[in-house]
């Protein structure tokens, strides 16, 4: 069964209730997260600031799910964070692995 890796994008400010959540939800993954810029954001998420620089802080997480985790993991995301303006998308990895 193919893994994927699954992106998602969302504002400071949600930022640690949804890793949170994806501690919760999916605690055997190891995932990353970092602090990032995001573009082309609508604009009624955007700080004066913001709209003026044409980019907004955000954080990105990425975690390795099978196609269950990522099925389940979406369906809360859009549960428990709807009309947050997370992003998401998802890529079927041709590789994975430690080296040890």
């Amino acid at each position: 069964m193919p893994k994927h890796c699954l992106s998602l994008v969302c504002g400071p400010d949600i930022a640690e209730k949804l890793l949170d959540a994806l501690l919760t939800s999916v605690p055997d993954q190891v995932f990353t997260s970092t602090a990032t810029f995001s573009h082309g954001t609508p604009h009624g998420r955007l700080s004066g600031v913001e709209q003026v620089m044409g980019r907004s802080a955000s954080m990105q997480i990425q975690l390795i799910v099978t196609e269950e985790q990522l099925s389940q993991t979406l369906e809360m995301v859009h549960q428990k964070f709807k009309g947050t303006g997370v992003c998401f998308w998802a890529c079927e990895l041709s590789v994975e692995g430690v080296v040890e």
